[in-house]
């Protein structure tokens, strides 16, 4: 599984890459803190994964990074997705990286 850190994910954002940023918290989380994106909970990816582009990196988050490489995993091992990240420490890892840089970018 490929990951990347919030210093290098913040960079390539910064630089206009074409990243989509996909949340798989619940939405109740999500009201507290969020980093962008779109929110869609482990449980609907993987009912419906047409929902992930393979066009294009795709970054999964959650609270710590964990969540996220699960979802991947699952991914994966069904389908050919070769394009999806999992940002390391998720959130967490994010808000201690940049903390006082805006949530929703």
């Amino acid at each position: 599984m490929q990951s990347i850190n919030a210093q290098e994910l913040h960079q390539r954002l910064k630089s206009g890459e074409n990243i989509l940023l996909i949340d798989v918290r619940e939405p109740h989380e999500r009201q507290w803190v969020h980093i962008g994106g779109i929110l869609i909970p482990t449980k609907i990816i993987l009912q419906y994964p047409n929902l992930v582009p393979k066009d294009r990196p795709v970054v999964f988050y959650c609270q710590k990074g964990i969540r996220s490489a699960i979802t991947i995993q699952r991914l994966q091992e069904k389908y050919e997705y070769t394009n999806l990240l999992n940002l390391t420490g998720g959130i967490d890892a994010w808000q201690a990286s940049f903390p006082n840089y805006p949530w929703d970018l």
